[in-house]
């Protein structure tokens, strides 16, 4: 898939979840966790590991939170 439509999608998401602030991250995490195929999660941690252009703060907190192998537990 593009990366800038992940991108874009991440940032989406991120938006809907902002309105929760203090657990915004965990959520969004989570949603990517359950609703990304795993080709489309390693896309968007390879595309924070190179720089994360595009991603808006939250959105780059939930990837580096889903990159983790400590939190990627089911």
């Amino acid at each position: 898939m593009n990366i800038e439509r992940l991108v874009e999608m991440a940032n989406d998401i991120a938006a809907n979840q902002a309105a929760d602030r203090p657990s915004a991250v965990v959520l969004i995490a989570q949603h990517l966790r359950r609703f990304w195929e795993p080709r489309m999660r390693k896309q968007i941690i390879d595309h924070l590991h190179n720089g994360g252009a595009g991603l808006g703060d939250e959105a780059r907190a939930a990837v580096a939170l889903l990159a983790d192998p400590i939190h990627n537990q089911k």
